[in-house]
This record gives structure tokens, sequence and C-alpha cells, in this order.
């Protein structure tokens, strides 16, 4: 499995991402070309996930309906 470096991401909330507070939230990270990570705001240093940008993309065309 590859590894990405991402102590540079800038990590951008989800205008999906629901509550108040913004408790509920997931934030994104851009320019990884051929893929999209994907954290929980609520927990920056926890795990990432790193998705493919073809199924990211396909998941949020999904969620859009």
């Amino acid at each position: 499995m590859r590894e990405y470096d991402l102590s540079t991401a800038q990590w951008r909330k989800s205008t999906y991402s629901g509550g108040d507070g913004g408790e509920a939230c997931i934030e994104v990270a851009y320019d990884f070309p051929g893929v999209v990570p994907v954290r929980d705001s609520k927990n920056p240093t926890g795990p990432v996930l790193v998705i493919g940008a073809a199924s990211w993309t396909a998941f949020v065309e999904g969620v859009r309906g």
C-alpha cells in the first residue's frame, strides 16, 4: 500500500457536514493527484482514509442525488 505525506495537506471541511457547531464533520484534502484524503475533523491527528479520486467523485455525485 502506498503512503502519502500529508504533513502539508490543506484540509477543508465538507459542506455536507451537519450540526450547529460542526461536530459531525469530515474534512478533505485536495492537491494529491489521483486520491482524496478524508479525515474526521474531531480527530485531526487520527487516521486518514485515502480514497481514489474516481471513487470519491462517484460518492459525492451519489450523495448529491
